[in-house]
């Protein structure tokens, strides 16, 4: 399959571009991470990817939600990220205590497991988003970085109903909804594209040796300041430090990313089931063991091949026609039936 197949041009395509190439990094991510701690190459890497895949996720999710905010479309879409989370939430929950005989497992809704913290942050982006429509979207922005700095302040528990990420991530998502397009059409296939890119490859090189002191509990945006070891008044200028080491190196990785309609296009357009499901796989691998037996960084460029082979076969129509019954059902024939048994006992 040449997945690099060009077919037509579309103003979306760049977007679906982006969130399958951003999903593939989800992967990679996730898989590399059992051995950053043994590896420099891995851990390089890893924090490389940190720097711009969740900022940029957010940011194509914000600017996706541009028709769907409000009406009816809104609902629905607040309904269905309610039901996956809810459903999702207890089917890994089940698998813990079932496959993996996690100790002391218990099934909470307040604690969103590892990669479902986004559908709870999601759901409260677009509702934050919606009680501020009335703002300028310069407003909106400023506003979002205060809250994003003010959050890691406030003595809570970071991981409650992704409460750090929520704020800590806002500003990328308020991005995406005001000036996704306008950020859009600046990027030009010239020659600024290969400069940008070459100095992402820079940022990676940086990080690796050292010239970029990065840590993961900033890059992962879930703990407070006083989780992450700094309880000092001056945390959040870190905070706002790192946001600028994510915003421009979200900025370079754009450059990678094609703006022609192709087949990873059509693979970006189903995303979501690959989010959704790639947890199981990469908790079953993590479980069997396999990482027990990688002694070198040779394997690295291994659990690549594998993450992103993971990504285009759940990213395969008959995935999704396979299970979207479950994630994406078919909330029309609630709504009729609601609607009916209102009639009837009016």
């Amino acid at each position: 399959m040449n997945i690099q197949t060009i077919h037509r041009d579309d103003p979306d395509s760049f977007f679906y571009n982006l969130r399958f190439m951003l999903i593939v990094c989800v992967l990679v991510g996730n898989a590399l991470e059992p051995i950053i701690t043994r590896f420099a190459g891995a851990e390089t890497l890893f924090l490389w990817i940190y720097t711009f895949h969740m900022p940029l996720f957010v940011w194509v999710t914000g600017y996706f939600a541009r028709h769907t905010l409000q009406g009816e479309s809104g609902k629905r879409v607040l309904q269905h990220i309610a039901i996956q989370y809810v459903l999702f939430q207890s089917l890994y929950a089940l698998m813990d205590f079932t496959v993996f005989h996690t100790p002391h497992m218990r099934l909470s809704f307040f604690a969103p497991y590892l990669l479902l913290w986004f559908l709870a942050s999601h759901f409260c982006w677009r509702l934050l988003l919606r009680v501020t429509l009335s703002w300028k979207p310069i407003y909106r922005l400023i506003g979002s970085i205060i809250l994003g700095i003010i959050a890691g302040y406030l003595p809570v528990d970071g991981f409650w109903l992704s409460f750090c990420r929520t704020f800590v991530f806002l500003p990328f998502f308020i991005i995406g909804y005001d000036y996704g397009t306008a950020i859009r059409s600046h990027i030009k296939s010239n020659w600024s594209r290969y400069v940008a890119a070459l100095f992402s490859v820079g940022v990676l090189i940086l990080i690796g040796v050292g010239g970029i002191p990065l840590s993961p509990g900033w890059l992962l945006g879930s703990m407070t300041y006083a989780e992450l070891g700094h309880s000092e008044w001056y945390a959040g200028i870190y905070r706002l430090g790192m946001y600028g080491v994510q915003f421009g190196s979200a900025a370079l990785f754009l450059a990678w990313v094609p703006t022609l309609t192709s087949r990873i296009t059509e693979m970006g357009r189903r995303t979501l089931y690959v989010f959704l499901l790639h947890g199981f796989l990469v908790r079953l691998v993590i479980w069997s063991g396999v990482y027990n037996y990688m002694e070198s960084s040779l394997y690295i460029p291994v659990i690549i091949a594998i993450a992103v082979l993971f990504a285009v076969m759940l990213a395969h129509p008959v995935v999704r026609h396979t299970f979207r019954p479950l994630i994406e059902p078919n909330l029309s024939r609630f709504t009729f039936h609601r609607q009916e048994v209102s009639k009837r006992s009016a």
